[in-house]
């Protein structure tokens, strides 16, 4: 399975301006609030290099996707998978 693009992520965060303000400065992110106060980073043209893939943690067995920054970087996005 090749993914071709992601439509959302959830993330649950200990402080939510702390996490806005990194997402926004770090992949350029847009943030925008909507439906009851709830916020939303839009990553508009993100493309996905590749992923989901398998790789190996430093603990254990990770999915991985990774993206490129507007620099080239590149930007692994990975959970644990025995979370």
């Amino acid at each position: 399975m090749r993914v071709d693009r992601l439509d959302h992520l959830v993330l649950t965060v200990d402080d939510l301006d702390r996490t806005m303000t990194f997402y926004a400065g770090v992949l350029g992110m847009t943030e925008t609030t909507f439906g009851g106060g709830r916020s939303e980073l839009a990553a508009a043209g993100v493309a996905i290099e590749e992923g989901p893939v398998e790789r190996t943690g430093a603990r254990g067995s990770i999915i991985s996707v990774y993206i490129r920054d507007p620099d080239a970087n590149l930007i692994e996005l990975s959970n644990y998978l025995d979370r």
